[in-house]
């Protein structure tokens, strides 16, 4: 007997059949003496080799047949079988209808071959083999023919007659077996076919016609899942007639039916991600009738809570999205209508009292207090605590060509066309890099867990090879090798989902709207009014102006690089505590080199369409973002202005940090 399969007598070695167990279980509507029968299918017969039946396990026979099971009282033995007239009955109650397949003409019709009795005694040995082999009905040499002939040629013959009882309740108990595999076509007409055979030998018996009931049921169950299938391939999900009513119509006729449940579920699914492609469209009354829709399937008690949580958090980053896009344009002459028209889009999709809305809708009516910034101006923001955020630098407004003119060394197509962005109002950034003593203040406070804590494992730079190898164990506790760090260093193996998340929680304490910056303000706060190829200009670094990848520096383990500004030597070999050389023209550090820093803009392949106005250039949803600028491994190619790099929103690693903008 293989694995999990049927075996195929029905009686185990201690004479207990598989049927029996079940009857035990329960007072199963199967007929008695189905479930006390010593046979089941013979995989070898003839029968079912043509019909290509695969048996299934003993689980799911008991699991079918349990589902369809309630208690009554134990059917009457059978009485003794008569022996039937050669010519074929009438069809009597019972059905065996499915329609529309002419090989089927060969499944619904039998006729009892011709048996010639010349010796009964062999012609009775070679039943009770034939019986034994679970080979039933269907040629001469098959128990029912032989018994059925031996009753006609020895009329009253006990023996006879009681292996004739054995052979029908054998018949019944493959019919009932195969008809618990519905799921296959090939056992369905295996089952429709033991129905042809019992109606016409033995139709008006209660057990037969309970069978023919049966099997008529999964057939026509069988049909209407099929037709569901095709009413989901053209997407008639729950109108009438469609997929639902279909498989709800299969699970009536047939409870146990996998197919119908699956189909009802695929239903369910459909309607589920008709929802989230609503929300993701920003029409969220639309998601929530569709959801309503999915929820009157199935009544889960999991699927619809999770979808809805799924298009809460769409809700949310749309609203945040539109909340950014506002604040921004609070900072354009003419960007006060925008503000509004999209404070008037959050209120149409947030919940009410929404703090997203609430916020922008307060800067719109602050927008007159702007002037009390400076250009060049230095603040801190109050933390609630009466301690300060950290320190920022109002960007004057102005404007500048950003990315890479046409003739410029080692430029890409990324990085251009060259063309004109401007800042119509001031903007403030914070001096330097975010600290790691800053960003443990937001995890301590929050719980907050980012990425590489997660996921146990970031890349760092390893001393023994001088490659970037991905270490365990490593995260924004980390210093560049992987080991543990100061406070004052710039904070990196981060995502940019982790910056934002600290962004947002500062946003929090201070109450005012802090934000990744965008790729035109990091490049205008780089550049900081020098149009050369590198910040500073067309030539070589001035002496220890930034954290770069000189010749003169040199490893602990005294390797150098191979690629760097020839000359140049800044004494570090990796990043440097935030602030630890000369600010730019716009009070900044650090913007050319110690760590890169990640920005708002996803990926987009060069400039084409780039907003004009130094927006953040985002898609909603984008799995890859950008960073920019310098760091202290960077070849001088990566040390332009006009560099810019992508990377997927879960990447860390040792050479990219962040900074924030406070909008004004």
């Amino acid at each position: 007997m293989a694995a999990g399969g049927l075996t195929r007598r029905a009686r185990s070695a201690s004479g207990v059949s598989i049927q029996c167990v079940i009857r035990t279980l329960c007072g199963c509507r199967a007929p008695a003496h189905v479930l006390s029968c010593p046979h089941v299918i013979d995989r070898q017969s003839p029968a079912f080799r043509e019909q290509g039946l695969r048996a299934g396990g003993f689980l799911i026979v008991a699991l079918v047949l349990l589902a369809g099971c309630k208690p009554q009282p134990a059917a009457p033995a059978l009485e003794r079988v008569p022996v039937p007239k050669q010519e074929r009955l009438p069809a009597q109650e019972g059905r065996v209808s499915i329609s529309g397949d002419d090989a089927l003409a060969g499944v619904l019709s039998w006729t009892l071959p011709e048996v010639h009795v010349d010796s009964p005694s062999k012609a009775r040995a070679a039943a009770r083999r034939a019986l034994a082999k679970g080979d039933l009905f269907e040629t001469a040499d098959s128990a029912i023919p032989l018994l059925l002939a031996l009753q006609k040629a020895q009329p009253g013959n006990e023996q006879d007659a009681h292996l004739l009882e054995k052979a029908q309740a054998a018949l019944l108990s493959q019919a009932w077996t195969a008809l618990a595999e519905d799921e296959d076509l090939a056992s369905l007409r295996y089952a429709q076919r033991h129905g042809t055979v019992l109606r016409t030998l033995w139709p008006a018996q209660p057990e037969v016609r309970e069978y023919l009931d049966a099997v008529d049921r999964v057939g026509q169950a069988f049909e209407l899942g099929m037709a569901g299938e095709r009413a989901m391939r053209a997407g008639n999900l729950d109108a009438p007639g469609g997929a639902l009513e279909l498989f709800r119509k299969a699970q009536a006729l047939w409870p146990a039916q996998a197919r119908a449940q699956r189909g009802i579920a695929a239903v369910e699914s459909a309607l589920i991600v008709g929802a989230q492609a609503k929300a993701a469209a920003g029409d969220f009354n639309g998601a929530y009738l569709e959801l309503a829709r999915a929820e009157r399937v199935r009544h889960d008690t999991q699927t619809i809570p999770a979808a809805r949580e799924r298009i809460e958090v769409l809700r949310a980053d749309r609203i945040r999205r539109l909340g950014d896009e506002g604040l921004m344009a609070l900072g354009d002459p003419g960007g006060l209508q925008v503000a509004r028209e999209r404070l008037a889009e959050m209120l149409s999709i947030a919940l009410p009292g929404d703090a997203a809305s609430v916020a922008l809708r307060q800067r719109i009516d602050l927008v007159g207090h702007y002037g009390l910034f400076r250009p060049g101006q230095v603040f801190t923001d109050e933390m609630p605590d009466a301690s300060r955020g950290p320190e920022l630098s109002v960007l004057p407004r102005g404007g500048f060509l950003m990315g890479a003119a046409a003739d410029e060394p080692d430029a890409s197509a990324d990085e251009q066309p060259r063309h004109r962005v401007d800042f119509e109002r001031g903007f403030a950034m914070t001096r330097r890099e975010i600290t790691i003593g800053q960003f443990r203040r937001f995890v301590e406070a929050t719980g907050y867990v980012p990425r590489a804590t997660q996921r146990g494992h970031s890349m760092a730079y390893d001393a023994r090879s001088g490659n970037f190898l991905r270490g365990s164990g490593i995260d924004w506790r980390s210093g560049y090798d992987g080991r543990p760090a100061a406070d004052g260093m710039p904070v990196i193996h981060v995502t940019a989902r982790d910056a934002e998340a600290y962004a947002a929680w500062l946003s929090e304490q201070t109450g005012v709207h802090y934000r990744l910056p965008s790729e035109a303000e990091f490049e205008y706060a780089l550049r900081a009014g020098v149009q050369g190829r590198y910040p500073w200009g067309n030539g070589a670094p001035p002496a220890e102006s930034e954290n770069l990848a000189g010749g003169r520096d040199v490893s602990p383990q005294g390797r150098r690089w191979s690629n760097a500004f020839p000359g140049y030597g800044d004494g570090r070999w990796g990043p440097a505590p935030a602030g630890s050389f000369a600010p730019n023209a716009f009070g900044l550090y650090d913007m050319a080199g110690n760590v890169s820093e990640w920005v708002a803009d996803c990926w987009h392949k060069g400039y084409r369409r780039a907003p004009a106005n130094g927006a953040a250039w985002v898609n909603p949803g984008c799995r890859t973002r950008m960073y920019r600028g310098g760091s202290w491994a960077s070849a001088p190619a990566q040390a332009r202005s006009a560099w810019r790099m992508s990377g997927g929103v879960d990447v860390t690693n040792a050479r990219v940090g962040f900074r924030l903008v406070r909008q004004l």
